[in-house]
């Protein structure tokens, strides 16, 4: 984090008023490297699954949350210092003070486990107040006045379902088909208390597949059915059991593991989005929500997790059957039919739906965590090639003899080829590689006498630090085909030795 803050990937939001706890900006380096990781995951849903994009506003009216359960069910228990006044989470400060999980407990209940454990404030040991529960959405009025209720909205699946007779006509009656949003979340949370894990104001990446609950199959199942995913079921964490089990797609489904198709599928789409992030398969694993744990409209729910050396396990995305749950309870409330005609019969339908709902910055702060990496007196981000927010860095030997003015040329050929290439001439060319290392540039070009004698270059690795001599004008091919490995780095050109 302290490289974070320093290199301009993630700082704390307001910092010269003395900042608000659940807001963190994205810096200029963060902020491409976060759309990266959502370009990359519009390239597995839009283009890979076929599915639509839509963009709907982020203030929802009153009624449409009444409708879809939140005003009601989206709520945390929380319990205030009778002493210092400080709020929490009922839940965080039981597992803070004692390791165990009372999610899922009323709030008497939470009350008694409070006074018979001694729990007391983690901030000044004063003594805890009642739980309560809360409401964490925000609150707002649509147009002057107070006459019409709004409220940020906490996901951005309803913009989805309220346009579901529309987006159904786009999809010419077939199921099933997936529709994704992305876009920013709000969650006012009562104690943030682990950075960019859990912020009030977040980017989402969701789908929300509809599908006809008589066939709850995948038509490309077949593509992802090998796909080994690591389980940990609710039934083993009730028992107080860390047991992972490891199955395909198909097993998780034939063992009854996971109760739909559709949810293993996509779980096993998750996988290898996170793998492509450059999270080890290893550091990845699917917790099975205890029922208790799921949200209100949830039959089913499994949470991606992965594991940081920070934070312990923390879940980057949940895949959860949310039945007919929104589609019939936005059709009573609204008065709309929602059903869809399918088939040849001419079945009418109304559809269920499973959603893998990504957040965006948890997995920014998992991917810049692994990619973090320790060799002897050299510190860098080993972050995959695609995913880094500065592709080649620009550097000329020597503050004179012209090397500046031909490195800015070489640096304008860059990115007028689309290459995001940044110029360096600051200190000594061993402490440019490593700040370039240090924010993940996987390749630097170093512009010296020979280059004005004939027109070559040297380009070196960022994680081998071996280095070869190219021609300029062979330059933004081939760096583009490095930077998408198509071609080995050692045969790219003339090796250079040290």
């Amino acid at each position: 984090m302290e490289l974070a803050r320093r290199r301009g990937f993630i700082w704390p939001s307001f910092e010269i008023y003395g900042g608000v706890g659940g807001f963190y900006d994205f810096g200029p380096l963060g902020s491409i490297l976060k759309n990266k990781i959502i370009q990359k995951w519009r390239e597995f849903y839009l283009i890979g699954e076929n599915f639509f994009e839509i963009d709907s506003p982020s203030i929802l009216p009153e009624e449409v949350l009444k409708a879809s359960g939140h005003v009601d069910h989206f709520v945390d228990a929380m319990v205030e210092c009778k002493k210092c006044g400080n709020s929490f989470k009922a839940v965080d400060v039981a597992r803070e003070a004692t390791g165990k999980d009372i999610e899922g407990m009323k709030e008497s209940e939470m009350d008694e486990f409070f006074a018979k454990n001694g729990v007391r404030c983690p901030d000044c040991g004063g003594e805890l107040g009642k739980v309560f529960l809360f409401n964490s959405m925000f609150r707002t009025t649509i147009g002057p006045g107070s006459q019409r209720v709004g409220y940020l909205r906490p996901e951005t699946a309803q913009g989805i379902f309220i346009d579901f007779k529309r987006l159904q006509r786009h999809a010419r009656g077939k199921l099933p088909f997936g529709v994704i949003q992305i876009g920013k979340g709000y969650r006012n949370e009562i104690s943030p208390r682990q950075g960019i894990i859990r912020l009030r104001e977040f980017t989402m990446a969701e789908a929300e597949v509809f599908f006809d609950p008589e066939n709850p199959h995948h038509p490309n199942f077949s593509r992802l059915a090998d796909e080994r995913i690591r389980l940990w079921r609710a039934e083993d964490q009730i028992k107080g059991e860390e047991k992972l089990v490891e199955v395909t797609a198909k097993e998780a489904v034939e063992k009854n593991y996971i109760h739909n198709e559709l949810i293993a599928y996509y779980a096993a789409l998750t996988k290898k989005f996170l793998v492509e992030l450059g999270i080890p398969e290893t550091a990845i694993r699917f917790r099975e929500q205890k029922p208790w744990q799921r949200a209100h409209y949830s039959s089913e729910t499994w949470d991606a997790e992965v594991h940081t050396e920070r934070f312990g396990w923390v879940e980057v995305t949940g895949i959860a059957n949310r039945t007919d749950y929104d589609l019939s309870r936005h059709a009573k409330f609204s008065g709309e039919d929602l059903t869809m005609v399918v088939g040849e019969e001419g079945r009418k339908v109304l559809c269920h739906v499973v959603e893998p709902s990504y957040g965006i910055d948890r997995p920014l702060y998992c991917v810049l965590e692994h990619a973090y990496t320790e060799e002897d007196d050299r510190k860098y981000l080993k972050l995959k090639k695609w995913l880094a927010p500065v592709e080649v860095g620009v550097f000329p030997l020597l503050k004179r003899d012209g090397l500046p003015e031909k490195a800015m040329q070489v640096q304008s050929l860059l990115r007028s080829r689309g290459l995001l290439a940044e110029y360096d001439d600051s200190g000594s060319i061993g402490r440019r590689y490593a700040r370039a290392d240090e924010i993940g540039t996987p390749y630097c070009v170093t512009i010296d006498h020979q280059t004005l004698e004939d027109n070559t270059v040297t380009v070196r690795d960022r994680d081998t630090t071996k280095q070869i001599r190219v021609p300029i004008e062979r330059l933004p091919e081939l760096l583009t085909s490095l930077l998408r490995d198509e071609i080995d780095f050692e045969g790219a050109g003339t090796p250079v030795k040290k």
